[in-house]
C-alpha cells in the first residue's frame, strides 16, 4: 500500500495441555510451546510493529513462587528483542547449572516462560499512543489468582466513553487511556463479581484455604464472566485473556470483524489472527484449522477441558474485507486466490483506459502487497487478449487473409507486457512511524527501473492496493514515475474509493483525511452546492445527539459517479511537474469486490453501511469533527 493506513493489530495464543516433561521427551526441548509462540508472532509480524508483548501462566506453582510474568517492548524490532532477551536468561541458566532442560521442575521453577499458558501480541499504535503503557498485554493483579487476568487484543470499541461512565457507576476510577483498559477493569470486575459468589458460597463450608482455592478455580464460569462483561461492548474485536488460575479464553465480536482462527489436538491448543501462520507453525491442513465462530468465546479450563459457546446475541456477520485486500499475509491460498480475483476484476476497466493498445502499454505494480492482485491481472489480460487474437484469427481465416505477417502481429508482438518498473528503496513499512518522518522520506522511499518504458510512446498502468490520502501519490509515486516520461499513468486500486471512517480496528477515522471525501466535497463546491455541506452538518449534529443510525455522510456522494470522483482525484494528487502526460485512476467496483471477496462482506468504509450502531454514531460526529475543523479521532 502506498498510503498510509495503521494496521490491524495480532494476537497469538498457546495452550498446552501435557507437562513439560512431555515436550521435552518428546520434542528434545521443554521450549516447545515457548517457541511456537515466537513463531506464531514472527508470521504475523506484518499484524504490528509499534511494540510486541508476551504473558505466561504456570500451572500449579506452590505458594509464595510466581505464577505470572509479562514482557513488552515498544523499541524497535520489540518481538525480536523480547524473545532474544528470554532465551538469553534461559540459556546463561543452563550454563550456570541453575536450569537442567531434561529436569523440567528447573525450567518451571527458574525461567519466568517456563510455563504451559503462553500469549502475545503484536501492536499498531490506533489509540493510546507509542507508550510502553499502551502496549499489550495488559495486567491486573491479586493476591487471589483466580482475579488475576492478563489480556490483550485486536479491537477497537466505539463506545469507550460509555464503558468508562459504566466503571465510574460502579464506583471504580478508570484510566482514561485506551479501550484496552476500559476492557480489562470491564471483565476484571465480573471476574470479581464470580470469584466472591464462589467465596461466599464455599466459606461456609469449613475448607482448607487450598481446597477453597482449587474449588473456586474449579467452579470459575469464565464464559458468565464475559457474557456480563460485554453486555455493552460496541466494536470489532479478538480479546485473548490468561487468568492467573490457569483458565484462558479467546473472545470474537458477533460481527466477526476482526478475524481469529484455532486448532486443537491431543497436546496444544492455539489460536491466532490469522490462518496461514497455525498452519506453517504446527504443519496443518487448512481442514484443520477453523474460525472462531462470531459471538463465540472459547475457554480453556485449568483442567484443560476446552467449550466453545456463544457469549452474546448473533448479528449479521460482516468480517472486514481489508483484511482481505491487505492486512492478512497473502499466503494462505483462499487469500492469495481472493487477491488474484482483486485484480482479475479490474481488467475491462484497464483495457479501456488504454484503449486495448496492448503493443504500447506496460503493466507493473507497487511492492508489495498489491503483487498477487498483479498476476491477477496480468491473467485476466491475457485471457482478454487471447479472445482478441483466437477473434481475429478465426475473422481472417474467414476472409482468407491470414498470413505469416498477421501472426506475427497478433500472437508475437502485442501481449500484455509486465515490467518491475517500481521498486522500495528502503527497507521501511512506509505506513509505519510517526507522521512528520515519514512525510520527510516519502518522496525516497520508491524508485523507478529506468528504462523499463519506452518514452513518450508507452501508456504505464500501476497496481495498487488501495489509496487511502493520496498523499504518497502526490508526493512521490507520480513523482517518480513521470521521470520515464511515459504517454500516460494508470494507478489502479484493487479497493474501492474508501469514502466513510472506520472504527473498528483500523485507524482512519478522520473524513478529511481521505482523497475520496476531498474530491466529492471540491465537486459539490465547483457546481455552487456548499449550501448541502451546511445541511449535512445539521443533520449529523442531530443524528449524534439523538443516537441515530443514519449516515447522512452518504449524501456527499450521492450527486456523482465513481469516475467523476476519480478525475478530481487525479486534479488534486497532480504533482505540479513539467511533465504532462494524461493520469488516469481506476478504483475496484463494489460489486466486482464482493464477487472476488464473498465471505468479507464487511464494506462499510467503501459503502457506509455499518455493522453495529457506533460505525453510524463515528461517521456522522467524523463529519461534524471536519466541519468543525476538530483534529483527532471521532470516537
Amino acid at each position: 500500500m502506498s498510503d498510509r493506513i495503521t494496521h490491524e493489530c495480532g494476537v497469538a495464543m498457546v495452550r498446552l495441555l501435557k507437562p513439560l516433561a512431555y515436550y521435552q521427551e518428546k520434542y528434545g526441548t521443554p521450549l516447545w510451546g515457548f517457541t511456537k509462540l515466537f513463531l506464531l508472532m514472527e508470521k504475523q509480524h506484518n499484524r504490528g510493529q509499534d511494540g510486541a508483548g508476551v504473558a505466561c501462566v504456570k500451572l500449579d506453582m506452590p505458594a509464595g513462587a510466581p505464577f505470572m510474568f509479562r514482557e513488552r517492548n515498544i523499541k524497535s524490532n520489540p518481538l525480536d528483542r523480547i524473545f532474544r532477551g528470554l532465551l538469553g536468561q534461559y540459556n546463561a541458566h543452563v550454563s550456570s547449572g541453575v536450569i537442567h532442560p531434561e529436569f523440567t521442575p528447573t525450567v518451571k521453577a527458574n525461567f519466568d516462560f517456563g510455563g504451559e499458558l503462553l500469549m502475545g501480541h503484536l501492536r499498531y499504535g490506533t489509540s493510546g499512543g507509542y507508550n510502553i503503557s499502551s502496549c499489550h498485554p495488559y495486567f491486573r493483579r491479586s493476591p487471589w489468582a483466580t482475579r488475576n487476568l492478563a489480556l490483550c487484543g485486536n479491537f477497537n470499541l466505539t463506545n469507550t466513553a460509555t464503558l468508562n461512565r459504566s466503571l465510574i457507576a460502579m464506583g471504580q476510577h478508570p484510566i482514561f487511556e485506551t479501550d484496552t483498559q476500559a476492557i480489562l477493569e470491564k471483565i476484571g470486575f465480573f471476574l470479581d463479581e464470580e470469584h466472591e459468589d464462589i467465596y461466599r458460597f464455599l466459606r461456609k463450608r469449613d475448607l482448607s484455604g487450598e481446597e477453597l482455592s482449587r474449588r473456586i478455580s474449579d467452579d470459575l464460569d469464565v464464559t458468565r464472566v464475559i457474557t456480563r462483561a460485554a453486555e455493552n461492548w460496541d466494536g470489532g474485536y479478538v480479546l485473548g485473556g490468561l487468568i492467573g488460575n490457569g483458565d484462558c479464553f479467546v473472545v470474537r465480536d458477533p460481527s466477526g470483524i476482526r478475524p481469529c482462527f484455532w486448532f486443537q489436538n491431543e497436546e496444544v491448543v492455539a489460536f491466532a489472527s490469522e490462518r496461514a501462520p497455525l498452519m506453517t507453525v504446527f504443519d496443518l491442513e487448512a481442514a484443520e484449522v477453523q474460525e472462531i465462530t462470531p459471538g463465540n468465546v472459547v475457554v480453556i479450563k485449568k483442567r484443560g477441558t476446552v467449550t466453545d459457546q456463544p457469549f452474546t446475541a448473533p448479528m449479521a456477520k460482516t468480517p472486514c474485507s481489508f483484511e482481505r485486500i491487505y492486512f492478512s499475509r497473502g499466503n494462505d491460498v483462499d487469500i492469495y486466490r481472493e487477491r488474484q480475483a482483486l485484480g482479475g476484476g479490474l481488467a475491462d476497466q484497464i483495457i479501456r483506459a488504454i484503449d486495448h493498445d496492448w503493443a504500447n502499454t506496460v503493466f507493473s505494480y507497487i511492492p508489495n502487497t498489491s503483487e498477487t492482485a498483479f498476476f491477477g491481472l496480468m491473467s485476466a489480460l491475457r485471457a482478454r487478449r487471447r479472445d482478441e487474437v483466437k477473434s481475429a484469427i478465426l475473422s481472417a481465416c474467414r476472409s482468407g487473409t491470414l498470413d505469416e505477417a498477421l501472426l506475427d502481429e497478433l500472437i508475437l508482438r502485442n501481449w500484455p507486457r509486465a515490467e518491475k518498473v517500481v521498486s522500495k528503496d528502503i527497507k521501511l513499512r512506509t505506513f509505519i512511524g510517526q507522521e512528520n518522518l515519514r512525510n520527510q522520506l516519502a518522496s525516497h522511499v520508491y524508485d523507478i527501473t529506468y528504462g523499463s518504458i519506452r518514452p513518450g510512446v508507452d501508456n504505464l498502468v500501476i497496481v495498487d492496493d488501495s489509496i487511502v490520502r493520496g498523499t504518497t501519490l502526490r508526493r512521490s509515486i507520480l513523482r517518480i514515475l513521470a521521470r520515464l516520461n511515459p504517454r500516460k499513468i494508470v494507478i489502479v486500486s484493487t479497493a474501492p474509493q474508501i469514502r466513510y471512517p472506520d472504527c473498528y480496528g483500523i485507524d482512519m477515522s478522520e473524513l478529511g483525511k481521505f482523497i475520496a471525501f476531498e474530491a466529492a466535497v471540491e465537486l459539490i463546491r465547483d457546481r455552487g452546492q456548499a449550501d448541502l455541506l451546511d445541511e449535512i452538518y445539521e443533520l449529523c449534529r442531530n443524528e449524534v445527539t439523538k443516537g441515530g443510525s443514519v449516515n447522512h455522510v452518504r449524501r456527499i456522494y450521492d450527486p456523482f459517479s465513481p469516475e467523476e470522483i476519480s478525475a478530481k482525484i487525479v486534479e488534486r494528487v497532480r504533482p505540479k511537474i513539467e511533465w504532462q502526460g494524461e493520469i488516469q485512476i481506476i478504483f475496484q467496483t463494489i460489486e466486482n469486490l464482493h464477487a472476488a471477496v464473498p465471505n468479507h462482506r464487511g464494506d462499510w468504509y467503501f459503502t457506509g453501511k455499518y455493522p453495529t450502531p457506533g460505525g453510524y454514531h463515528v461517521v456522522n460526529q467524523a463529519y461534524v469533527n471536519y466541519y468543525e475543523k476538530q483534529d483527532g479521532r471521532a470516537y
